[in-house]
């Protein structure tokens, strides 16, 4: 089974990027999907998920209005849309499905002001 993210890269404030999160050797379905992030110097962190049961999405407060998490099963793959990126959004993304313990291996995105 693989996670692969990417998408990642260098922008100026207020831009977008689009991260995405390739899954093989497992079908992921209505399974619970979600992003965390690691700035340097700093603690992992949750950044969005899209919870199995009801399809609800939660955001964590940094990032909710900008970021939007999504899936795509059809093609197995899981995405991160974030907007209006501000430099304190600069860290490694790493893609993960909860239900399963995997990770994926991290893109870094990197904000410049």
């Amino acid at each position: 089974v693989q996670l692969q993210a990417s998408g990642g890269g260098l922008v100026q404030a207020g831009g977008s990027l689009r991260l995405s999160c390739a899954v093989s050797g497992l079908t992921f379905g209505n399974s619970a999907i979600a992003w965390f992030r690691q700035a340097p110097g700093k603690e992992r962190e949750g950044v969005a998920c899209i919870v199995s049961d009801n399809d609800d999405t939660v955001y964590s407060d940094s990032v909710k209005g900008r970021f939007t998490i999504a899936s795509d099963n059809a093609k197995n793959t899981m995405y991160l849309q974030m907007n209006s990126l501000k430099p304190e959004d600069t860290a490694v993304y790493y893609c993960t499905l909860p239900a399963f313990g995997l990770w994926g291996q991290g893109t870094l995105v990197t904000v410049s002001s």
